[in-house]
């Protein structure tokens, strides 16, 4: 009864049929510790030296110092690395996989975090073109802006004397040489491309189909002119939006409390304050010099207020109630409380402005006033914040700015300030303004987190000027629907990017500069008209696709605006209309790549693949165009890494000497005992193992252990490459139905690895993927497989079955391991198929398709026998601790039941020196009883354990006790294997004189 219902599950699992085949298939097992190669050999052992087939590669265990580089280069040349991406989209095949490049800024050397962002996409492209994709991945560049303008002009003197063209020409040359640089590097890293066909954001074509989308939204009027406050860098003396900005946590301010003066008291405060006394309301501000700009105090309607008396002065103020404490104290004096109110009754009441006589600021109420700092009353100069702008819109205040494009004041400021820096000594003059007006109480310095410009490092100003908007309030709502939409890798990314379009109201998209694709807009001399309409575009765009922006500056007027355009307009003469000066927004150029490099009439990518900064910036300014222009996203999924820091987790530096160059990675430093050349392999294993969704650490430390890694790997690697000299997997490779059962189970866990590594790339979760590849190279092969089957790769006859049996399985592995790391380091795959001893010609591992791992292979109740094998087999090590298991014989004991059965499907005879159980025990002979025998020595160290079978989901459960003696065996030292199974130590063993009569030897 018990065996009848075990019968068919030990069929399902491939285990009854070996039973035949043990008995047929005589093996033995090998030591790992013994390397087969001892320092000194006897006489006898030498003597069989050559009748051992020991692995034969010419593949190295490592490539020491200029070899890892030369060698990758010498890979790239032979596999065709530079035709692999028009190779793969030269396949008929529907199936697609459309990768957006992200333009890198064209102004500079390439650095680590362009290694990062570069290996991770062709990561993702290789492993896509394995799986038989047609890859769509063109790489581009970034081409216009002001750091690049910047750096041109660096190397030129007299750059201020320089015409708009001759700026242009010398930033092109500048993006040019940085393209080249960069291009050069990312095909050093083995980066799959079209290289001769890149998009560059100063190609005509581009900067064509930019100016559409911009027409495009244009016309459905989420693009629009207005005269408001903006981020204004005055060190680059143009306006820049809120992506383009960095906040410096340590800025210091000159901040000053003042009073305005009461010239009208708020009505339902006159039983309070009846005129007979002097009163004022208390202000603070971090930026003095907008004072002069000032129009109006704000209050918080719903706050409480309080009026105080100053001890000191006799003063009356009006101040938050929740800050008289906090500013007494910063005053020096204190406060008494004569009555509170609520702020809404602060209304219709008035001030003096505290500089310029005669002019007067209404008090009005306003919910930007905030009561965490300050006195709760806030200066508004609507010219220089948004909220100012706001509260002025709403009030009909006057918003003139009195700062120039520079950060000097103007005329309309006064003798006293006209050109005057403002954040310098117009600051200044401002505060002894205000001391001799009287009106100053208290100035200090205030440190606090202020927003610097990104390229030039200096400080920012808002200052109201004339530019060109996106309308994002009224478009955001769709993106953000939209953005729910998209797979967001990882996912709490979505939610930072769905916090900064939700604050985000308007993107100022015009610049003040001539290095960059124009606004296609002409104004009127006389009215300042802005003239744009469909005429006016298509003739634009029809010069610009033949012959790029630089015509906007080099043809007058007349060629670049027709006659008809302008009478369309109701004008009369072309020349009664000038050109605009300003320019596109970089992030509008990058953001409108969709148009240009997207194919197919849906024109949406796959994946975006960028680092986390582009949540603010061209992930955001691609979905706002593309929405605004189409309402849909250009992508379906979104990846988003972190940035690259030293080892140590601080930002990289020069001056703390913990910049990492990936040249000098590659190739090494001067000195390469201090700067080792690792190759790009290195550089890329580095990529794929890092948890690239936090900060991703590089240095010394990191990239040896990099190496260190890929060392053991081709260790592994080279194992198995040695030990299938002479075997074609073709003609030689034995069917699974008659393995070995221990390499059925190899082939079992090869298929499960091989699953689990494709879900890992699909994640993108690349660190995952070397994770399982791993642990599945030390723990299942080296550590397990591979110690237990070199007995029967070396001493077996050379064409044996059962040695064949477990070469079908190395080539199996070797293909599937090579494989599963191929998009990682590309340079060591193709290398071993090149040191494969069959596969002459062969087309490479990427030309030849994915991990190829059959679902036959999956044979869920053999892990039974081989796992329950493995706890006996570790219950006899521990028992020997430190001693030689060949010279050992083991009894295992199991009570009757599946266990039992189980290990008699590994060996039928009670007692063998060359089962496949005797193999995974790793001794000499093994004994299988179902009893303890009673001729057991006293002194025997037996060792229990139970072992726990669960088949069929649950429905099989069963745990069976066994008992493992250890014992020393009485047989002689094999000449020849080495294993304890001769009954002389000068005659081999019963295996090895049948192997070498068959060889022909005596």
């Amino acid at each position: 009864m018990f065996r009848a219902w075990r019968a068919p599950l030990l069929a399902r699992a491939g285990l009854r049929a070996q039973v035949g085949l043990a008995r047929g298939w005589a093996h033995s097992a090998a030591s790992e510790a013994d390397s087969r190669q001892p320092v000194a050999e006897s006489r006898q052992d030498s003597q069989y030296r050559d009748t051992v087939l020991l692995p034969r590669s010419r593949f190295p265990a490592q490539l020491p110092g200029r070899l890892q580089p030369e060698t990758e280069l010498e890979t790239q040349q032979k596999c065709g690395f530079s035709e692999l991406y028009s190779w793969q989209r030269q396949r008929k095949t529907k199936q697609e996989f459309c990768l957006h490049d992200g333009p890198p800024y064209a102004n500079g050397d390439p650095h680590v975090g362009h290694a990062l962002n570069k290996i991770l996409k062709d990561i993702t492209n290789r492993f896509y073109v394995m799986r038989g994709y047609k890859v769509h991945y063109v790489p581009g560049w970034d081409c216009h802006g002001l750091p690049i303008e910047l750096k041109a002009l660096s190397e030129v003197k007299g750059a201020e004397n320089l015409s708009p063209m001759e700026i242009r020409q010398r930033a092109r040359e500048f993006a040019e040489r940085a393209i080249e640089k960069q291009k050069s590097a990312f095909i050093r890293w083995g980066v799959m491309a079209d290289w001769a066909n890149c998009y560059r954001t100063f190609d005509p074509k581009y900067e064509a189909n930019q100016l559409r989308v911009f027409y495009k939204m244009y016309c459905k009027g989420y693009i629009y002119q207005d005269y408001k406050p903006v981020f204004w860098s005055p060190s680059a003396k143009t306006a820049l939006a809120e992506a383009e900005l960095e906040y410096n946590e340590q800025h210091v301010s000159r901040s000053v409390y003042m009073k305005f003066p009461l010239l009208k008291s708020p009505p339902k405060l006159t039983s309070v304050i009846d005129g007979s006394t002097p009163a004022s309301v208390l202000v603070w501000t971090t930026q003095p010099w907008t004072v002069p700009a000032n129009q109006a105090v704000c209050y918080m309607p719903d706050s409480e207020y309080a009026i105080v008396k100053c001890t000191t002065t006799g003063e009356r103020f009006i101040l938050a109630a929740d800050r008289v404490e906090s500013t007494a104290a910063v005053l020096d004096t204190q406060f008494e409380v004569m009555s509170t109110c609520k702020g809404a009754d602060l209304a219709d009441g008035s001030c003096a402005h505290p500089t310029i006589p005669g002019r007067v600021s209404p008090l009005l109420p306003a919910n930007h006033v905030t009561m965490a700092k300050g006195t709760g009353l806030v200066h508004t100069a609507p010219a220089h914040g948004m909220e100012d702008y706001s509260v002025a819109s709403h009030h009909q205040l006057p918003t003139d700015c009195l700062v120039d494009e520079g950060g000097f004041f103007t005329e309309a400021a006064g003798p006293e300030l006209q050109n005057k820096n403002v954040l310098e000594e117009g600051n200044e003059a401002v505060i002894q303004m205000l001391q001799a007006a009287g009106t100053l109480l208290k100035e200090e310095k205030f440190v606090h987190s202020y927003p610097y410009d990104w390229r030039t490092k200096k400080p920012m100003i808002i200052r109201a000027s004339k530019q060109w908007f996106v309308n994002t309030a009224s478009v955001k709502a769709t993106a953000q629907e939209v953005l729910k939409k998209v797979k967001v890798v990882p996912t709490s990314a979505v939610n930072r990017m769905l916090e900064m379009l939700d604050r985000r109201t308007f993107w100022c998209i015009s610049r003040q500069r001539c290095w960059g694709v124009p606004i296609p807009a002409f104004y009127q001399k006389n009215t300042g008209e802005c003239l744009i309409n469909s005429e006016t575009i298509t003739d634009v765009i029809k010069i610009v696709e033949q012959q790029g922006t630089d015509a906007w500056w080099t043809l007058p007027v007349e060629q670049l605006l027709s006659k008809e355009a302008v009478a369309k307009a109701g004008g009369h003469d072309v020349l009664d209309y000038v050109k605009g000066q300003d320019v596109l927004d970089i992030w509008f150029d990058s953001g409108t790549s969709w148009a240009h490099v997207l194919e197919g009439a849906e024109q949406r990518a796959d994946t975006y693949l960028e680092g986390k900064d582009q949540l603010g910036g061209w992930f955001q300014s691609s979905l706002l165009t593309s929405v605004a222009a189409r309402k849909k996203a250009p992508y379906k999924t979104l990846v988003v890494h972190g940035f690259t820091l030293g080892e140590k987790g601080e930002k990289m530096s020069k001056s703390i000497g913990n910049v990492v160059d990936p040249d000098v990675v590659i190739n090494g430093g001067e000195d390469h005992s201090k700067d080792p050349p690792y190759g790009a392999d290195v550089l890329r294993w580095w990529v794929a193992e890092s948890n690239v969704f936090t900060e991703v650490l590089i240095g010394p430390v990191v990239l040896n252990a990099a190496r260190d890694d890929i060392n053991k790997l081709r260790n592994t690697l080279r194992f198995m490459l040695g030990n299938m000299a002479g075997f074609n997997p073709e003609t030689d490779s034995i069917p699974a139905s008659e393995m070995y059962i221990v390499d059925q189970y190899m082939l079992h866990l090869l298929q499960d690895y091989g699953s689990k590594v494709t879900e890992a790339y699909k994640e993108y979760d690349y660190s995952k993927v070397v994770r399982l590849l791993q642990a599945f190279c030390s723990r299942n092969l080296s550590n397990f497989y591979f110690s237990i089957i070199k007995d029967r790769l070396y001493c077996e006859e050379e064409k044996d079955p059962k040695r064949r049996s477990c070469q079908t399985v190395l080539a199996e592995a070797l293909d599937v391991v090579v494989r599963s790391f191929a998009p990682i380091l590309p340079h060591l795959a193709e290398e071993v198929f090149q040191h494969l001893p069959y596969k002459k010609d062969s087309e490479g591992v990427f030309r030849t398709g994915w991990i190829n791992a059959s679902s036959a292979w999956k044979k869920p109740g053999i892990e039974e026998a081989i796992e329950g094998a493995c706890a006996m087999r570790d219950s006899f090590l521990a028992s020997i601790s430190g001693k030689n298991a060949l010279e050992y014989e083991v009894v295992i004991v199991i009570e009757p039941g599946l266990l039992f059965e189980l290990m008699e499907a590994l060996q039928a005879e009670e007692t063998s020196s060359v089962s496949q159980l005797n193999e995974i025990m790793m001794a000499s002979q093994t004994t299988l009883l179902s009893e303890l025998p009673k001729e057991t020595p006293a002194d025997a160290n037996i060792i229990k354990g139970t072992f726990l079978i669960n088949l069929e989901g649950g429905d099989i459960r069963e745990e069976s006790s066994y008992e493992v003696i250890a014992l020393p065996i009485a047989k002689a030292k094999c000449p020849r294997c080495r294993r304890c199974t001769s009954d002389s130590s000068s005659t081999p063993c019963p295996r090895c004189l049948k192997v070498l009569a068959g060889k022909g030897s005596t």
